[in-house]
C-alpha cells in the first residue's frame, strides 16, 4: 500500500488545542466495522457498549517532562527532547540547535546541569547527564511537558495534570497514551461496579510516534522502537475472559501494540520487551477485539493501524463523518470505539 492511501483533508480548526472542560465530556464515535454503521455518542455512553466479563487493557505509562532548554559551550541555544531514558544518567534525545553538536561536546541545562554528547545514532543523540542527579530528577526539576507538535502553544500548569491519565504509574513516556485521557475516577468506578475487568500494560510512548512516514511505499518504512511490559496478571485475565466469552478492549493504540507485539508467537506472553511492530491493512490480530482510540493524523502509522483494525474504507467513511460533524481531532480531541472487522484478512 502507499502512504497516500491514508491521506485526508482536515480543517485546522478541528485540531484540539486544549483539553475539554472535563475528562469525560468528550464525544465518542462508535464504528461497527462489520456493517460500517456509525453512531454519534458521548464518552459517558461508553459503559453501554461494555458488559460484565469484558477486559479493558490500559497503558499505565506516565509522561515525563521530557523537553529541556540549554546552551552549548559557544553560547548557542539548544533544545533537547528526551526520546528514551536508558539509564540513571543516560538518555537518547532529539536535539534542536543551529549547528549539530559533536560527540564529546558539553551542553549546559538551566545553567546548572552538564550534559555530555556521547554519540549520534541517526536522528538521535546519546547523552550522559553528569552530576549526582538522575535523568528523571533533572527532568522533573528543569523539564517541561512535551506537548505534541500540532498543539501550537506552550505547555502550562493545567497540562501537567490533563496530559496525563489518572491511572499513570510508571514514568518513561514522552507522549501521552491519549485514549486514556478521557477516563476520570468516576468512569473507572462505574466500570468496576459493572464487572468490567481493568488490567494494565506499560508501553513508554516515544517521540517517534509523531515522526512522519517519509516513504511512499509502506514496505520501506521503519518504525521507531518502544519498550513495553505485559504483567502475568493481564495475560491471565485475558485468557480467562476469552474462555468465558468476554471481549478484549484495548484502550489506545499503545495498549494494542504492546499486546499484539507480545503475541507474535500466537500466544500472549508476559514479560518485558521492545517492539517496532508496524500494523497495516492485512495484519491478523491475535488478541484485541475492540479498540478505543482518538482520531489520528493523516498519513500516520496510527491511522494505518486503525485502518487495519476496522478496514480502510470504514475508516475513510468514519473520518469523513467526523470532519463533517466537527469532532475534535488528535491528543486532546474526541474518541472512537471500533469493533474489529473480523472477516478481513
Amino acid at each position: 500500500m502507499r502512504t497516500a492511501d491514508f491521506d485526508f483533508s482536515l480543517p485546522a480548526e478541528l485540531i484540539a488545542q486544549f483539553p475539554p472542560s472535563s475528562r469525560s465530556s468528550s464525544r465518542l464515535l462508535h464504528l461497527d466495522s462489520a456493517s460500517g454503521q456509525l453512531a454519534d455518542c458521548q464518552f459517558t455512553d461508553l459503559p453501554g457498549y461494555l458488559r460484565r466479563g469484558d477486559v479493558m487493557v490500559f497503558n499505565d505509562t506516565r509522561v515525563i517532562k521530557a523537553r529541556l532548554y540549554g546552551r552549548k559551550a559557544s553560547g548557542g541555544q539548544v533544545e533537547l527532547l528526551i526520546e528514551r531514558v536508558t539509564g540513571d544518567h543516560e538518555a537518547l534525545a532529539f536535539i534542536r540547535a543551529s549547528h549539530a553538536p559533536r560527540p564529546g561536546s558539553a551542553l549546559s541545562v538551566a545553567d546548572t546541569v552538564t550534559v555530555t554528547v556521547l554519540a549520534r545514532e541517526q536522528d538521535l543523540y546519546r547523552l550522559r547527564f553528569d552530576g549526582s542527579a538522575s535523568v528523571l530528577e533533572v527532568l522533573e526539576q528543569y523539564g517541561t511537558l512535551p506537548l505534541p507538535p500540532y498543539i501550537e502553544r506552550a505547555a502550562d500548569g493545567a497540562d501537567d495534570a490533563r496530559y496525563q491519565t489518572v491511572y499513570a504509574r510508571h514514568p518513561g513516556a514522552v507522549a501521552a497514551p491519549t485514549a486514556g485521557l478521557h477516563f476520570d475516577q468516576a468512569m473507572l468506578a462505574q466500570l468496576d461496579a459493572m464487572g468490567v475487568i481493568r488490567t494494565h500494560v506499560t508501553l513508554h510512548v516515544g517521540a517517534g510516534t509523531f515522526q512522519p512516514v517519509r516513504v511512499d511505499d509502506l514496505a520501506e518504512h521503519t518504525m521507531h522502537s518502544e519498550r513495553y511490559t505485559i504483567p502475568q496478571a493481564t495475560v491471565d485475565a485475558i485468557a480467562q475472559a476469552k474462555a468465558q466469552g468476554g471481549r478484549i478492549v484495548a484502550v489506545g493504540t499503545t495498549s494494542l501494540r504492546a499486546l499484539e507485539a507480545a503475541a507474535q508467537s500466537g500466544t500472549l506472553i508476559a514479560g518485558a520487551g521492545e517492539t517496532s511492530i508496524f500494523i497495516t491493512p492485512g495484519y491478523r490480530f491475535k488478541v484485541v477485539e475492540r479498540l478505543l482510540t482518538n482520531f489520528h493524523l493523516p498519513k500516520s502509522t496510527l491511522l494505518m493501524l486503525v485502518s487495519a483494525f476496522a478496514g480502510l474504507d470504514n475508516i475513510r467513511h468514519a473520518y469523513a463523518h467526523a470532519v463533517t460533524e466537527r469532532y475534535r481531532f488528535f491528543s486532546y480531541g474526541d474518541a472512537m470505539l471500533i469493533e474489529r472487522k473480523y472477516h478481513e484478512i
